[in-house]
């Protein structure tokens, strides 16, 4: 985890909610977010302390990275060893955003099937994922700024689902984690209080050409524990 993600929300809806002051990016809805796709991240703009909402390409690329056609470009970062990992630490200290998410994903296994299952704020609200970003230069001037969402323990409700997830912030904590104000940003990684609903789905999310409204609707079952789910 965390490996898919939707955005539903607009960009005047994220910018009203983060309090964003930046020009708005143009980007589309999307229900199935992977890996080197271009997302809205937020960051705190460290000239003018300004929140500015940017598309970013998910996968992580250090500004050390000599070769980024063979490069390592990890999507996640494990918040136990981030601060130790010559890949994430610069970035912990000085480059940390959010991330926006109104989902996430997650496979159980079922025999030798795999599962797939949506997770969301149980009050409805978009997610957001503590991240870091980093801006890669290569040799022609082109510029290529990256992030990594950050993972933790799971919390109890959802343990049952992957031993991991996405460490999610409160809006009380966002000023500490973009660095407006002091505090231990550390200390906020740690598995979610909030209360979300997860629900089973079709395992057509799992081709990344899938990308729909329909990828969330709760997969059609017999039994009663197909509705949504409050953990």
């Amino acid at each position: 985890m965390c490996g898919r993600y939707v955005i539903e929300s607009s960009a005047s809806e994220l910018r009203q909610l983060f309090q964003a002051l930046s020009e708005l990016p143009n980007f589309a809805p999307s229900w199935n977010v992977a890996p080197t796709h271009h997302a809205p991240v937020l960051r705190r703009q460290p000239d003018t302390g300004e929140r500015r909402l940017d598309l970013l390409q998910w996968g992580f690329v250090p500004r050390f990275t000599a070769d980024i056609a063979t490069a390592r470009k990890p999507i996640n970062a494990r918040c136990e060893t981030a601060a130790s990992s010559p890949m994430f630490r610069d970035a912990l200290a000085r480059r940390r955003c959010l991330v926006p998410a109104d989902a996430f994903y997650e496979w159980t296994s079922v025999g030798k099937a795999k599962q797939p299952h949506a997770v969301a704020r149980a009050d409805g609200m978009p997610m957001a994922l503590a991240g870091l970003w980093e801006g890669w230069r290569g040799p022609d001037g082109m510029v290529l700024r990256s992030f990594a969402i950050i993972t933790t323990t799971a919390c109890e409700a959802l343990v049952d689902l992957h031993e991991r997830m996405p460490v999610v912030l409160e809006a009380a904590d966002w000023p500490v984690w973009l660095g407006e104000q002091p505090g231990d940003a550390q200390a906020l990684l740690k598995p979610s209080g909030s209360t979300f609903r997860t629900w089973k789905i079709a395992a057509r999310v799992g081709n990344v050409r899938n990308d729909d409204p329909g990828l969330l609707e709760p997969l059609t079952e017999s039994r009663p524990d197909s509705a949504p789910m409050l953990v």
